[in-house]
């Protein structure tokens, strides 16, 4: 749908013979007319930084509005304000379908300007944008509503019922390659798609702490994984720096969508529980806590007897020693080597280790309970 923006936006270029832009209602970059002129006052401040950064800055965006764009029906004239930014007069295409407005054509304005008639033309392009704006808006609240039912509901016929019509929502892209992100924690509202590239539909899912967001990525290929890295990195943004995010395997089609949100929801929760994995964590990168993370949850569950008092405020430190320890296969040399202490000191931890759990340490079944409750707790 993005080139059809972009050939509207070419031809309205065409008709008035400048450069325009295309920003939905909330000042996002949709589309840009290119730039051939040697003028440089023709790329003022804020067309620079709408092109680059994708939008406006609030005060920009409110210098504009004072101008009564969000209620005109014809095209706005608004002159330059150097101290804004605006170095360049204004014209303002508004972008409207069933009389509410969806987004703004701009182009920079300057005498003698288009003609009555080009005008006109100009705005039944417009309005063919706006037909496309609509439909866009009313399939991502669709896709965002199917979405989420189809995470949420239970295997059965509730759930075939919403693969079905979110394929119909989707259309020829439902028998594509996809893979699902999951960024938690996830407090604002819903984004739209168009914010998100690649992004085929978004929903917010309820947890036992807080919520999570769930973005249906397109992929080209299994091996190309940049679209949903891209989507990942630019949701935790909007998150908050506490965010955290998880990638599932890719898949074809949706018959295993609820699969695949398991997968990248527990990878955004081992990328909390381990720094080592970074801000965003692959399913196929998480280790034991593939297992782990399918365990039910439950808040608050207090951790194995056995390894309780080592996980306690006062033996952190023992707690630690033995995770490392663990990690490195009972090794006591690397072990040491990644504490920084003498191994004497290592012995002398792992032996309070083990009086304080009642575990022997040479004994597999025993490692492996403390290894788990170990990782456990990071959850």
């Amino acid at each position: 749908m993005k080139g059809d923006y972009q050939e509207l936006v070419d031809e309205i270029s065409a008709l008035l013979g400048a450069p325009a832009t295309l920003e939905d209602r909330d000042f996002g970059l949709v589309a840009f007319g290119a730039h051939d002129s040697d003028d440089d006052t023709a790329m003022d401040p804020v067309r620079t930084r709408s092109i680059l950064t994708r939008r406006s800055t609030p005060a920009v965006r409110a210098w504009f509005e004072a101008f009564g764009i969000t209620r005109a029906t014809g095209p706005v004239r608004i002159p330059a304000a150097p101290e804004a930014g605006v170095f360049r007069d204004r014209l303002c295409l508004p972008v409207r379908h069933r009389g509410v407005v969806l987004g703004y054509v701009w182009l920079l304005d300057a005498e003698p300007g288009p003609t009555g008639a080009q005008l006109a033309a100009a705005m039944e392009v417009a309005a063919r944008i706006g037909v496309l704006l609509f439909a866009e808006t009313r399939a991502g609240a669709d896709l965002s509503r199917e979405f989420g039912a189809v995470l949420t509901t239970g295997a059965g016929r509730q759930r075939e019922a919403a693969v079905a019509a979110l394929a119909e929502a989707l259309g020829p892209d439902a028998d594509g390659l996809h893979t699902v992100v999951c960024v938690t924690p996830w407090q604002d509202e819903t984004p739209s798609v168009r914010t998100v590239p690649s992004a085929a539909a978004l929903a917010t899912v309820p947890g036992t702490g807080a919520p999570s967001l769930a973005a249906l990525v397109r992929l080209r290929s299994p091996d190309a994984q940049d679209p949903a890295t891209a989507a990942a990195d630019r949701l935790r943004a909007t998150a908050g720096p506490d965010a955290a995010a998880g990638l599932s395997d890719t898949r074809r089609g949706l018959s295993e969508l609820a699969r695949a949100w398991h997968e990248a929801r527990s990878a955004a929760r081992a990328a909390h529980a381990e720094s080592r994995f970074g801000p965003l964590a692959r399913w196929s990168a998480i280790g034991p806590y593939r297992l782990l993370t399918a365990l039910p949850e439950a808040p608050g569950t207090p951790p194995d007897p056995t390894a309780r008092t080592l996980l306690s405020g006062s033996n952190t430190e023992l707690a630690r020693t033995a995770e490392v320890f663990l990690d490195c296969a009972g090794q006591a040399g690397r072990t040491a080597a990644r504490l920084g202490v003498h191994r004497q000191t290592l012995y002398y931890r792992l032996n309070r280790i083990e009086q304080l759990t009642g575990l022997d340490l040479d004994d597999g079944e025993d490692r492996l309970l403390l290894h788990m409750t170990l990782k456990a707790a990071r959850l």
